[in-house]
């Protein structure tokens, strides 16, 4: 499935909120059954999580603080605020809690992306 500028990523039913996770790249919040099915719809063309179980769980973590939405990405002072360049509407982690594993960082570097600066780090 590719996602359209103005599609409008998931927004998990409220039942499901103990299965919901961030992607460490650019903070989307899915249900982890939306990333396997479809990938991050911003970060889908590096990441390559759809269809790939270990891979979600590698981009994505349930640890995060906030929840914002972004409903028009090119105008959005939070998305100006967040440092992110999102190409669809959706809700998006605030604060991400999580510590990025060194082969994603690793991967990450090779692509020339920056781990965002609100990540635990190990420095």
């Amino acid at each position: 499935m590719e996602y359209q500028r103005d599609d409008v990523a998931g927004i998990p039913p409220t039942g499901r909120a103990r299965n919901i996770r961030a992607c460490l790249v650019c903070s989307l919040i899915q249900t982890s059954i939306d990333f396997r099915k479809k990938g991050c719809p911003n970060c889908e063309h590096f990441l390559q999580m759809r269809g790939n179980t270990d891979r979600v769980n590698t981009c994505t973590t349930a640890q995060f603080d906030g929840m914002a939405a972004i409903m028009d990405p090119k105008e959005s002072w939070v998305a100006r605020w967040k440092r992110v360049d999102p190409s669809v509407r959706g809700i998006y982690a605030v604060r991400l809690s999580a510590k990025m594993s060194d082969s994603l960082r690793n991967e990450l570097e090779e692509l020339g992306i920056t781990p965002r600066s609100d990540m635990i780090t190990d420095t």
